[in-house]
């Protein structure tokens, strides 16, 4: 059976390989049509504003998904698209009350399968499907909900209705702490699944690989990704992120204690190369700080939305963002 458009998964060596479905139902992706045809623009008539990475506010604003169009309205203009699960995995967060987050309601599916385990997030619906509920397993092309234009402290109109969808990481399960520590003044009524604390990586670069071969999984993506930082630290502490997503280690895990670790972002700050270090690596290090060892300059200035790295007194210090993910990540 055809899933979103999207054929039979052709397996690659070892049997191993995703099967993904288009989580709305617009021919566009599937179609191989341009990318502009289902993206759903930001209110600036450019379609490229729906897409990932910066390209909001002249290139200086991350978006961290991708807006993909409504296809079918009825009568009063509102979108009756349904929206679907990308792939089969475990429901792990339904936000049915829109005031609560800017996402307004969305769904949070984990992807056991998947190597590493992403999440797959649904954000902006109309309605969630009767009865789904966290701790449901689904099959993909497993309807969540409606396409909607629902969002929490600013209103998206019905007109520029659309599916707001990522792929990520969830970086720690010690979220709630860090959360507390930063004295954001709201609850956090999400837990873990609080979008802070997801990551996302392209998903039409997924997509766009799956489809043409290149990609069998998500780590492969991964690995192709340029790096733009990489960071040193002294620590004998194991961030669960690299626990729970192995496939992101370079060399397996020494028997004893880790000393440290050297860790490879990509131009968005997602941590996707992780090297453990022995004592000799990790000597003459400061102890739980981060110290840069190499940057990738063009992939710094092509990425204006992201501050990652910056150069003072001729030294490349961390940025902001990238100081953001480190406390989360090491639990600071």
């Amino acid at each position: 059976m055809l899933l979103g458009g999207v054929g039979p998964a052709v397996p690659a060596p070892g049997g191993e390989r995703l099967e993904l479905a288009w989580p709305t139902p617009h021919p566009g992706w599937s179609a191989e049509r341009p990318a502009m045809e289902f993206l759903q623009h930001a209110g600036n008539g450019d379609p490229r504003s729906g897409g990932f990475g910066g390209v909001r506010n002249g290139g200086r604003r991350f978006h961290e998904g991708i807006d993909i169009r409504c296809l079918e309205r009825d009568r009063r203009g509102e979108p009756l698209d349904p929206v679907m699960a990308a792939m089969a995995g475990v429901v792990r967060h339904v936000n049915a009350v829109p005031g609560r987050s800017s996402y307004g309601r969305y769904v949070v599916i984990e992807h056991p399968e998947a190597r590493p385990a992403v999440c797959t997030l649904y954000a902006h619906l109309a309605r969630t499907a009767p009865g789904l509920r966290a701790g449901q397993r689904v099959p993909r092309g497993h309807v969540l909900g409606v396409m909607g234009h629902s969002a929490g402290n600013y209103v998206i109109p019905k007109a520029r209705a659309h599916l707001h969808f990522e792929v990520a990481l969830m970086v720690t399960t010690e979220f709630q702490s860090w959360y507390d520590r930063r004295k954001f003044g709201l609850p956090n009524d999400h837990g873990i699944w609080n979008g802070m604390n997801l990551m996302g990586l392209d998903p039409l670069a997924l997509y766009d690989g799956w489809r043409a071969g290149r990609i069998h999984q998500v780590r492969d993506l991964l690995a192709s990704s340029p790096l733009a930082v990489r960071v040193r630290i002294a620590t004998r502490r194991a961030p669960d992120l690299v626990v729970r997503y192995p496939s992101l280690l370079q060399r397996p895990r020494p028997l004893g204690l880790v000393e440290g670790w050297e860790i490879g972002f990509d131009r968005t700050g997602l941590p996707v190369a992780w090297t453990p270090l022995t004592a000799a690596e990790a000597k003459g290090l400061p102890f739980e700080q981060a110290r840069i060892v190499a940057v990738d300059e063009a992939i710094l200035r092509a990425e204006r939305s992201r501050q990652l790295a910056l150069r003072r007194r001729g030294r490349w210090q961390v940025g902001s963002e990238l100081e953001t993910v480190i406390q989360l990540l090491f639990g600071r």
